[in-house]
């Protein structure tokens, strides 16, 4: 089977190519899938050059989430047959033509969604439930700000805290990605951040602030942040794709009374199985009840990875870029 292979750890994708590898086996507990969509997201690109908290050792495929059916079913598992249309993933593994996966980190395909769209809610929505839900506790009409609102985990936090009551202020440094968030989720505000965001937040919420502040972007967004958030307001970390790790005085939540989260939706699955079996369900339920739709920014064929990795690396993507390793 054809797969992509990071073979060296290096900048700019140089270690990793397309190659034949030997379709894997699926052991107990485990099944094969026949790989019809797979999500890029930024832990698959931090992970080609070794910058991601998990490190695998070379040569690995990368791949967080994927969608397709089951090809061949490992011993003893009894809870899915072949031909089965399933969504989830692993660590790694999906950008390939067949993965093999826990029966545990799969779930059936929510019928309303395409291949595409599947591969697209998991990580994002995942990350998006365990922030917005388990770590800030939101509520009906808390204003939520959410930084890096046109990319992956930005976009499926806009449309789970609609989803949830919340009032939604989506912010980017781009008036297309901006209208193009208004057209698909219909937030109540829109902020380019461009030249600052503090006093249009401030606006917009009546002078109170953020309740909830949704931040994937770090560096200077960050900065800005904590001087726009309400008091007893929460600031929640996820990530950092403007390159900066910022850092805060803590006098600033002393005074202003907010606290500073930080989100691993994965590891809070690891330490809390249980709720981590909870939030998967939670965002599954709501993605089959189309309670929440993923959007999908382009499909991309095995081949033309390089396109879909810089697609999100340049922040040129509104919610996800796919990757279809089948012929």
């Amino acid at each position: 089977m054809r797969a992509l292979v990071v073979e060296a750890l290096a900048p700019d994708y140089a270690g990793c190519a397309v190659r034949e590898v030997a379709v894997p086996k699926p052991g107990p507990g485990q099944v094969l899938v026949r790989v019809r969509a797979a999500s890029v997201n930024f832990p698959d690109l931090l992970m080609t050059r070794g910058e991601y908290q998990f490190k695998p050792p070379t040569p690995f495929t990368p791949g967080l989430d994927l969608s397709g059916e089951v090809a061949a079913l490992g011993e003893g598992v009894t809870s899915f047959a072949i031909g089965d249309a399933v969504v989830g993933g692993a660590r790694l593994g999906a950008f390939a033509e067949y993965a093999v996966v826990s029966t545990d980190a799969l779930k059936p395909k929510p019928e309303r969604l395409s291949f595409a769209q599947a591969a697209a809610y998991g990580a994002a929505y995942l990350t998006a439930y365990v922030a917005l839900v388990r770590r800030a506790r939101i509520e009906p009409g808390d204003w939520v700000l959410v930084h890096g609102a046109a990319g992956g985990v930005g976009l499926a936090a806009v449309d789970l805290a609609k989803a949830l009551g919340a009032r939604v202020i989506a912010a980017s440094a781009s008036d297309d990605k901006l209208a193009a968030i208004q057209g698909l989720y219909a937030p109540d505000a829109i902020v380019n951040v461009t030249g600052g965001f503090r006093d249009q937040v401030k606006a917009i919420t009546g002078g109170r602030g953020a309740d909830i502040i949704y931040d994937p972007v770090g560096g200077d967004v960050f900065d800005e942040s904590v001087r726009c958030i309400a008091f007893d307001g929460r600031l929640l970390v996820i990530g950092f794709t403007s390159g900066r790790i910022p850092t805060v005085s803590v006098n600033m939540p002393l005074i202003k009374g907010f606290s500073v989260m930080g989100v691993r939706a994965g590891e809070y699955g690891r330490q809390f199985p249980e709720k981590g079996r909870e939030n998967a369900q939670a965002v599954w339920k709501m993605a089959d009840e189309g309670v929440i739709t993923p959007h999908v920014h382009a499909e991309l064929p095995l081949e033309r990875w390089r396109e879909a990795f810089e697609l999100l690396a340049e922040r040129k993507v509104v919610g996800k870029a796919i990757i279809r390793p089948d012929p």
